[in-house]
């Protein structure tokens, strides 16, 4: 079994425990009676989303094809002031996912997947299916829930993009075609929104310590042509000033910030969270 990201340290790179993640401060946000829709919720970025949603009063919807991450998620989420229910979908079904987002006011587009290969062996199928969850799904989903927010004049799109929506690396074509595409498309929805009293915009963060990340250590590692104790420090976090992984608590307070009144004023941009990486 590879051993977990945290231990996959080579030498000269940084331990987490010399460069400490803070707690996440508390975003203050009463959303008792709003609806939240959370897609990629059975773990990782997702989860986070859809608990702290849940602690500030949100009926969420969970949305993942991750049935058994789905239940461990409801049962996280007892005894919070708002409330979890899963909902098991696979977003390549474009027209089930549209559906599931009419009625939302928040909707926080996170679904992802990865695959590090050269272009030349990218399979072409896989390229498709990303470009179909990372991308187009977010747009059915924005299609889904702008009719109840353009009712109501109030809504909240947040995509989680990633820095690779705003640089890109090798051997990532689909992520990075998707995230830029992503970026895009929040901005889009962001200018049209905003007659309506509908923000949208992109929370971009570096690695995140989650499972998409942490199964990803292995094709670095071919696709670098390095072991994979390096894959931290040698391409992880090789442009990052801040020499950790982000943690999927410290994005979910980023995305809880963009639902709040002080920051109705924020539309059609990316709240980068990279460490540094963009500042090269």
């Amino acid at each position: 079994m590879s051993a977990p990201i945290n231990t996959v340290l080579g030498p000269g790179s940084v331990s987490p425990s010399a460069a400490p993640s803070p707690s996440a401060g508390v975003v203050a946000l009463d959303l008792t009676g709003r609806t939240a829709l959370v897609t990629g919720a059975a773990s990782g970025i997702g989860r986070a989303c859809a608990l702290r949603l849940a602690a500030a009063g949100a009926r969420v919807r969970a949305v993942d094809r991750a049935a058994e991450g789905l239940e461990t998620l409801v049962g996280e989420a007892a005894g919070l002031p708002g409330s979890v229910a899963p909902r098991l979908l696979d977003l390549t079904d474009l027209d089930a996912a549209e559906g599931a987002a009419a009625g939302a006011d928040i909707l926080v587009n996170n679904a992802g997947l990865q695959l590090v290969r050269p272009i030349e062996d990218f399979p072409p199928d896989v390229f498709h299916t990303v470009l179909t969850v990372m991308l187009e799904a977010p747009f059915r989903l924005i299609r889904g829930a702008l009719p109840h927010m353009y009712a109501q004049g109030w809504g909240r799109i947040v995509n989680l993009s990633s820095v690779h929506g705003l640089r890109a690396s090798a051997f990532k074509s689909a992520y990075v075609a998707a995230k830029h595409g992503l970026e895009g498309l929040s901005k889009t929805a962001a200018l049209e929104g905003a007659p309506h009293g509908v923000t949208s915009n992109c929370v971009s963060p570096g690695y995140v310590r989650t499972p998409l990340v942490e199964r990803q250590v292995d094709d670095q590692a071919a696709a670098h042509g390095i072991p994979r104790e390096q894959v931290l420090s040698e391409v992880m976090l090789k442009d990052s000033a801040l020499k950790r992984l982000i943690e999927p608590e410290e994005v979910a307070e980023a995305v809880l910030y963009l639902c709040t009144p002080q920051a109705s004023f924020i539309t059609g941009t990316s709240l980068t969270l990279d460490g540094g990486w963009t500042a090269h």
